[in-house]
């Protein structure tokens, strides 16, 4: 069994704009970031009730490069759009997959629809490196319906399993990243308890978004993340309640990292160079 080496708590949460009030469970900034590689940063924002508004609340045009941005909707709807010209809107079970790369300007809100309507919101981002090679990528942007993405039954009737990026059991997820990863979203009733298989050497993270589980004997609760162990394959999970989990594996991308507020790179120089690209203008326009 992979070894839980720890269980990381959401610290206090904080707004990101006005339409997400966000935990992040662990960033970039953290002493051991290079750990989690290849993820860099997990937003659990909500759940949380919004009033109806007049306005749609969120973030604003701002730039990214150097990485990806993985949304998971579980409640309400977020709208996109970016530089590259794409744009829409996901809901509970879609996900939007956008890849900064080179450079790139998004804007992301609650929808229209979500704003007039209000209700709760729950929703995560990920920031997903990229390598070295393929930070230099052009700007690219999957929109990932519920429909698309494959739900895998659970032995014993523990659950389901849904699989956004890389496979579970020979079924294959619809997102295609750099590097190889699992990104599976996971369900539990009370009493349920499943086994996976992990890659041997792959770093291993499971997000605990609400119920109570244990892992491989280890407690953990919602808004919390258990930290596994590169060694070894096999994690066990079992929900003392029901619960909503997101599994995220990944190779690890074994470069330094430097990263600025959106950019994220491999050295100072690097970032010195996004930040005159983003003043320069060489991110590209938002569409009208």
């Amino acid at each position: 069994m992979k070894k839980v080496l720890s269980i990381h708590s959401a610290p206090p949460p904080h707004w990101v704009g006005d339409g997400f009030p966000v935990r992040s469970l662990f960033s970039y900034q953290h002493p051991r970031a290079a750990d989690f590689s290849p993820f860099l940063l997990f937003d659990y924002a909500g759940p949380a009730p919004f009033e109806p508004a007049a306005r749609p609340r969120g973030v604003g045009t701002h730039p990214h490069r150097g990485f990806e941005t993985v949304t998971l909707v579980y409640q309400g709807e977020v709208s996109h759009k970016d530089s590259t010209g794409e744009g829409g809107t996901i809901g509970p079970g879609d996900v939007q997959w956008m890849t900064a790369g080179s450079g790139i300007l998004h804007e992301e809100f609650h929808s229209d629809a979500f704003t007039a309507s209000g209700g709760m919101f729950q929703v995560v981002q990920l920031w997903v490196n990229l390598p070295a090679k393929d930070k230099g990528a052009a700007p690219g942007y999957q929109a990932i319906t519920k429909a698309d993405i494959p739900e895998v039954a659970l032995t014993d009737g523990a659950g389901f399993l849904r699989v956004i990026a890389g496979d579970y059991a020979g079924v294959k997820g619809p997102a295609k990243s750099f590097t190889p990863m699992h990104v599976w979203d996971l369900r539990l009733g009370t009493g349920g308890k499943t086994a996976l298989d992990l890659p041997e050497g792959w770093t291993a993270l499971l997000a605990v978004l609400e119920g109570e589980v244990t892992v491989n004997g280890t407690p953990a609760g919602a808004a919390e993340i258990a930290e596994l162990a590169r060694a070894g394959s096999a994690v066990e999970i079992e929900a003392q309640e029901e619960a909503k989990l997101l599994l995220l594996s990944g190779a690890p991308i074994d470069e330094p990292i430097a990263a600025y507020g959106p950019f994220v790179m491999n050295s100072k120089a690097e970032i010195r160079q996004a930040i005159a690209d983003f003043n320069e203008g060489r991110f590209g326009q938002m569409p009208a």
